[in-house]
């Protein structure tokens, strides 16, 4: 990381919003997210009991390959969907 305070100039703010399904893959969804919490800036969770869903907002600030990288992982779970929205401006 550059100066304190400053991160690099690629980063920009993303959400990376998630349904979950099958409550098998959530111990995978932690797992993925754990391993890239170095980005992760805040996350909410909805357990949506009468639709048997769980829904998870991430909100990261980091490159655009490794928030794709951390949205493609999550959604090739079984049961996991997984999307990711960008801010369009990058931080200098």
């Amino acid at each position: 990381m550059e100066a304190e305070g400053k991160l690099p100039a690629n980063y920009r703010v993303a959400i990376i919003s998630m349904i979950i399904e099958n409550d098998d893959s959530i111990v995978g969804v932690n797992k993925i997210l754990h391993d890239y919490n170095m980005y992760i800036k805040g996350r909410m969770g909805i357990p949506y009991r009468e639709r048997g869903l769980n829904i998870i907002s991430v909100v990261v600030d980091a490159p655009d390959d490794a928030v794709s990288a951390l949205s493609g992982k999550l959604g090739r779970l079984k049961g996991v969907t997984s999307k990711a929205v960008f801010s369009k401006r990058i931080d200098t």
